[in-house]
């Protein structure tokens, strides 16, 4: 595949990564997140525009601890002042990249790191970048000066990681007195992950240590990874009157540069390095994002079936509670056997002529007042069910979204806006009393409805249309699964009249067709009026979920990159092994043999030859 070809599935990564959002804490989210930006930046800093220049000048970023003289380095390398160090830390506050004037186009548009603004001055702003045009440096190198990597400010840290992360090569600065500490050893295990081209200065080695401390870090190095990496150590000396060291401290660093700028295929070598090492490190990278993105959508999944759980089951309670005898208890038992009385009741059912002819004169003068009473007691009863198991399913999901880091957040977030779910919103006891009386209003209707329709129509006016109801709500609730001792008897005999009555108005087979349509209702208002309280919960996770699409776009793109990587890139000299054949052909050494060190004897009598800037000058040059 071509460099297009590679340009191209990179740009689509990109564009699938830029709606990746992770909001709900979970374990590796804001590791996760931070990756995402990383492939971002790094994309838009280094691969997309190497990619597209693969002849532009090497960048070479000096970075590493705070203190370890980077500036300081340059300057020498250079051999004048073109980034100023200091006292106080952090010390390199903008970056200062160092250019041969030829090369000024490379980099005075935003080439690369494009969030940066160009300056040709000074300004000590973290946002700017300065340009320094350099006669003396040759042509096809570029030196940045970045700051440092574990500065005590935090934008700084950033800036460099990020000014790292666009460098074709590295070359890491540490001191003798820092180089096993943490932060630094982070960044140069990055960039064996990446397969980036490094070099180590090992900056500020006391005279009596140069034998050992230098040696030591080989080693380190060597078991890290680093086995291929040049290493070169600098002895610690006062600078001069202009914050220089002398030359031959960092002789072996100018000549291997030098080589290195030189030679157009050692260039390319140590360019096709860096770029396919982060090519690869961000074709492995991007599923763990896709992976993120399946891990939030699955915590969402788990905290919106903890809720449909929790709601399932109160739909379910309510519907075997209202089945079952239990709602025909207290006054809903009472008041129907006010109604019915019973006694006298079962004496007319045997006597149906009396007993029709009686309540017949009753119905036309209204309706007795107990079956109003009853129907009372039954939307008080029913209704004090209803909100018992909706109290009880939103304590339930509210418990188990806590039980979870994802499911606290959307908690805490809730509770900021002062939303509650841990109770029924506060609209429910009112829309639960309106469902339960439009129930029995279709009860009323559905009875009357088929009573006028019956040759039993005396009968039916008789019994009247809201003791007929009450009746078949009683028949509804009297199955008596779930009483116990005496009241299985009470709402048996209850149940036993309730369905007496009604077959001698409507006969057997029209009963037990209502009570089926009455209960069906029922359950269907119960099932909407708790879903719309579920809702509260889904609305809850509403914009959380990411858009499921992104995930598969990010492993596609990323399979794109790789199958490019592999085809090679349209440069001449595609990749033929590791590049740090180049780095060891230009004049460095690998850390196992540790050679690449200023002579302390030369730099001592380079310090005696200070006072005579003409010879210093004609030395540099």
């Amino acid at each position: 595949m071509s460099a297009v070809g590679v340009s191209g599935a990179l740009t689509e990564l990109r564009e699938a990564l830029l709606p990746v959002r992770l909001p709900l804490p979970l374990p590796d989210a804001a590791d996760r997140a931070r990756l995402a930006g990383d492939i971002r930046h790094q994309l838009d800093d280094y691969i997309l525009p190497r990619l597209a220049d693969i002849e532009a000048p090497v960048l070479a970023v000096v970075g590493g601890s705070t203190g370890a003289g980077k500036s300081t380095i340059v300057n020498t390398l250079i051999g004048r002042v073109v980034s100023t160090p200091g006292v106080i830390r952090p010390t390199t506050r903008s970056p200062v990249l160092v250019h041969h004037p030829d090369d000024a186009h490379w980099f005075d548009t935003e080439r690369i790191l494009p969030g940066l603004i160009r300056s040709r001055v000074s300004s000590g702003d973290a946002k700017s970048l300065q340009l320094v045009a350099e006669p003396t440096l040759p042509r096809g190198l570029a030196l940045l000066d970045a700051p440092d990597v574990d500065s005590v400010v935090a934008s700084n840290r950033r800036l460099a990681a990020q000014l790292l992360q666009a460098a074709d090569l590295w070359l890491f600065t540490t001191s003798a007195a820092r180089y096993a500490d943490a932060v630094p050893w982070d960044f140069l295990h990055s960039a064996v992950d990446r397969h980036a081209a490094v070099a180590v200065v090992l900056n500020r080695v006391p005279p009596g240590a140069m034998s050992q401390v230098p040696a030591h870090l080989g080693q380190l190095m060597t078991e890290r990874g680093l086995a291929e990496a040049p290493l070169f150590a600098v002895p610690e000396t006062p600078p001069d009157a202009e914050g220089l060291l002398p030359d031959a401290a960092v002789a072996p660093i100018r000549t291997w540069l030098a080589t290195l700028a030189a030679d157009q295929a050692s260039r390319q070598r140590v360019v096709l390095q860096t770029l396919d090492g982060a090519i690869g490190a961000v074709a492995s990278r991007a599923p763990l994002i896709a992976a993120a993105l399946d891990e939030q959508s699955e915590a969402l999944d788990r905290l919106r079936s903890d809720a449909d759980r929790s709601f399932a089951e109160a739909v379910r309670a309510i519907g075997v509670q209202s089945a079952d005898g239990t709602l025909l208890r207290g006054e809903v038992l009472s008041r129907w056997h006010e109604f019915v009385g019973t006694g006298d009741v079962m004496r007319a059912l045997d006597e149906k002529v009396s007993w029709l002819r009686d309540r017949v004169w009753g119905s036309i003068k209204g309706t007795p007042p107990e079956a109003k009473h009853v129907g009372v007691a039954v939307e008080a009863g029913l209704e004090a069910l209803v909100r018992d198991e909706a109290d009880a399913a939103a304590e339930r999901a509210e418990a188990a979204w806590q039980a979870t880091p994802a499911g606290r957040e959307v908690l805490r977030r809730l509770a900021a806006s002062g939303i509650d779910l841990a109770r029924v919103s506060p609209e429910f006891p009112a829309q639960a009393a309106r469902a339960i009386r439009d129930w029995q209003g279709d009860v009323m209707e559905l009875v009357a409805g088929e009573g006028m329709g019956k040759r039993s129509r005396a009968r039916f006016l008789a019994l009247g249309v809201n003791g007929a109801s009450v009746a078949l709500m009683v028949a509804v609730f009297a199955h008596t699964g779930g009483l116990t001792g005496a009241e299985v008897g009470i709402a048996g005999g209850s149940s036993v009249i309730a369905q007496r009555l009604l077959e001698s108005v409507f006969g057997d087979e029209a009963i037990r067709r209502l009570a089926e349509r009455a209960k069906s209702d029922l359950d269907a208002r119960i099932s909407g009026l708790l879903a719309a309280e579920l809702a509260r919960y889904d609305d809850a996770l509403t914009g959380l979920a990411p858009d499921g699409s992104v995930a598969g776009r990010i492993r596609r793109a990323a399979s794109l990159v790789e199958e490019a990587r592999i085809s090679g890139y349209a440069s001449p000299t595609a990749i033929e092994g590791p590049a740090s054949g180049a780095l060891e052909a230009s004049g460095g050494t690998r850390v196992n043999q540790v050679t690449a060190a200023a002579d302390a004897d030369v730099v001592e009598a380079e310090l005696v030859d200070r006072a005579q800037p003409e010879r210093r000058a004609e030395d540099r040059r």
